[in-house]
C-alpha cells in the first residue's frame, strides 16, 4: 500500500487534520502514514494523537514518526509539504519591519514583503526536499499546503517536482456565497480559474441559472451600501460588525468554513463592483494584493473595521489546541473540505475527483505567463492530477492577476540564481508596497528584512546597503497609528 509523509506535521493542529483526513478514506486505511518535522516535541504531540485515532478507530494503518527527512522520504509516493520556515521569530519580522515604513500586512504569508521573505527562507528546505525526492522516490507526487502557495509551487517545478499546490480558498468562498444567496452549497456550481488567492469566479449558477446579476445586488446592498452596480464613493457606506477570523496560513490550524461567512467583505464587494467578478480570498488577505484598500489608517479602517492580524492570532495558539479537533474525531472519523486527501483517495482507488490544484500554466490559461503557478479545475484519478484548459480569462482579471505573477516571478528568480538584486525588484514592484513607499524607502526596508532574516537565508548572497536608513515619511505616531490598524 501506500506510503505517504507529512512534512511538517508539529504543526498546531492543519498537520493532524490531515492525518485524519486520510484515515477517514477506507482504501487508504492500510497506508504508512509517516510524520516528520524537526522539532521532535512538537512532533510527538502530533503522532500520539494520530496513533490514539488509528488505535480508537481500530485501523491497520502503520504510523511512521522521524525527525530524518530522508528516512521519511525513502520509498514515499505521496508527500505532503506544510510548514513555516522561522517559524513566529520570522514572522514577527516579516509584519514588523514593513510597519516601520508605514506598510501595514493583515497576514503578509503570500504577496508583498512578507509574503516573498516567508518563501526565500523555505526555498532552502524546499531544495532540499527536492533533491531527496529525486534520489528517494521520484515518482512520488509533493502536495504543498504551505504559503506562500503560488511562489513556492512555482518553484517546486522548476526543481522537477511534481507537485500540486492545495488550498481552501474555493470551497471556502462558494460555501460564503451560497450562504450570502441563500441556496444549499451543494446546489451552487461554479467554474474558477486564476492565482491562488486570487482565482476567479467566472461562472456561478443554481440550478442552470446565472446567479451573478442577484449576487451583485445582494453583496452591493449589504457591504457598500448602494443597489446599484457602481459605487460612487470611495469607501463603504456599510459596514457590518461581524467578524470571521481568517487562519490564512495553512501550515498552521486549519480554516473552517466559517472564515468565509462574509462578515466583513467590502473589499471583495468592491473588486467585483469594478471589476465584474468575485475572487476566492477572504477581504483582509484581498487588501494586501492591490493598492486600493490600504493606502492610509482611515481607508484601513472603512473598509476592514475590526482588527484582523494573523501574526497575533498565530501567537495565541496554545500547546493544547488539538484538544478540540481530537474530540470530535473520536466521536466520528469524517473527512474535512481539504482536497488533500481526496487526491489520495482518487488516485488509489481510480475513483474521479474534481479539485481545484495549483500547477504549472502549461497553455491553461493563454493569458497568464507560461510557466506561472495558476489555479485552475483539475481531475483526478489513478492517471494522476491532470489540470484542465481554461482558455484566456477576461482581459481585466488577467491584468489583476499580472501584476501578482510579476513579484512572484523575480522572487522564484532570486530564489533559483542567489540573486539578491531580483528581492529588491520583487518589492518594488508588489502592488500595495509601491503604492506607499518611494524607491528609496522599498530599498530600505528590504536590507532591513534580509539583515534581520539573514541566518534564514544560506542561498542568497546579501551584503546590507550601507546607506539603508531612508525617511519614511510621518512621525513615529503617526506610524504606529498606522500598525495597529
Amino acid at each position: 500500500m501506500a506510503k505517504i509523509v507529512i512534512i511538517g506535521a508539529g504543526g498546531h493542529v492543519f498537520p493532524l487534520r490531515l492525518a485524519a483526513d486520510i484515515l477517514s478514506f477506507p482504501a487508504l486505511q492500510h497506508s504508512t502514514l509517516s510524520l516528520m518535522d524537526i522539532d521532535a516535541d512538537r512532533l510527538q504531540k502530533t503522532a500520539d494523537h494520530v496513533q490514539t485515532l488509528i488505535d480508537h478507530h481500530h485501523l491497520p494503518t502503520r504510523l511512521q514518526v522521524t525527525t530524518d527527512q530522508r528516512a521519511a522520504l525513502s520509498g514515499a509516493d505521496f508527500v505532503i509539504v506544510t510548514f513555516q520556515v522561522g517559524g513566529l521569530d520570522a514572522y514577527q519580522l516579516d509584519v514588523e519591519i514593513p510597519r516601520k515604513y508605514g506598510l501595514d500586512q493583515t497576514v503578509g504569508d503570500t504577496l508583498g514583503p512578507g509574503g516573498i521573505m516567508r518563501f526565500l527562507r523555505s526555498a532552502p528546505a524546499y531544495r532540499q526536499i527536492a533533491e531527496d525526492m529525486h534520489e528517494l522516490c521520484p515518482q512520488a507526487l509533493l502536495i504543498n499546503y504551505a504559503n506562500p502557495m503560488a511562489m513556492s509551487c512555482w518553484y517546486l517545478s522548476a526543481l522537477g517536482v511534481r507537485t500540486v499546490g492545495l488550498c481552501h480558498s474555493v470551497q471556502g468562498t462558494t460555501h460564503m456565497l451560497a450562504q450570502q444567496l441563500g441556496i444549499p452549497t451543494e446546489e451552487l456550481t461554479y467554474r474558477s480559474a486564476g492565482i491562488n488567492h486570487q482565482a476567479w469566479l467566472l461562472e456561478l449558477r443554481h440550478r442552470g441559472v446565472n446567479v451573478y446579476p442577484r449576487l451583485r445586488q445582494l453583496m452591493g446592498q449589504r457591504f457598500l451600501g448602494t443597489d446599484s452596480q457602481r459605487v460612487s464613493t470611495d469607501a463603504p457606506a456599510h459596514r457590518p460588525t461581524d467578524l470571521a477570523g481568517d487562519h490564512g496560513d495553512h501550515s498552521q490550524p486549519t480554516a473552517k468554513p466559517s472564515v468565509y461567512e462574509g462578515g466583513q467583505e467590502a473589499v471583495r464587494t468592491s473588486i467585483m463592483d469594478h471589476f465584474g467578478f468575485f475572487h476566492t480570498e477572504s477581504s483582509h488577505h484581498a487588501s494586501e494584493y492591490l493598492p486600493y484598500f490600504r493606502k492610509n489608517p482611515e481607508m484601513v479602517q472603512a473598509f476592514i473595521p475590526e482588527r484582523w492580524d494573523y501574526f497575533q492570532i498565530c501567537c495565541g495558539y496554545v500547546s493544547d489546541s488539538q484538544g478540540d479537533l481530537m474530540n470530535d474525531l473520536l466521536q466520528e472519523l469524517k473527512p474535512s473540505f481539504e482536497y488533500g486527501a481526496v487526491i489520495l483517495n482518487a488516485m488509489t482507488t481510480n475513483i474521479p475527483a474534481v479539485i481545484y490544484g495549483n500547477v504549472p500554466n502549461d497553455g491553461l490559461i493563454s493569458n497568464l505567463p507560461a510557466g506561472c503557478c495558476v489555479e485552475v479545475p483539475c481531475l483526478v484519478d489513478a492517471g494522476g492530477v491532470q489540470p484542465t484548459h481554461v482558455g484566456a480569462l477576461p482581459p481585466q482579471l488577467a491584468a489583476l492577476n499580472r501584476s501578482n505573477v510579476s513579484v512572484q516571478e523575480l522572487a522564484v528568480e532570486a530564489a533559483l540564481t542567489g540573486n539578491v538584486d531580483h528581492v529588491y525588484h520583487a518589492v518594488a514592484l508588489d502592488p500595495l508596497s509601491s503604492s506607499l513607499l518611494t524607491l528609496a524607502q522599498l530599498r530600505a526596508m528590504t536590507s532591513e528584512l534580509l539583515s534581520a532574516e539573514a541566518r534564514w537565508l544560506p542561498e542568497l548572497g546579501h551584503v546590507a546597503d550601507e546607506d539603508a536608513s531612508v525617511p519614511v515619511g510621518g512621525s513615529t505616531s503617526d506610524r504606529l497609528t498606522a500598525a495597529v490598524l
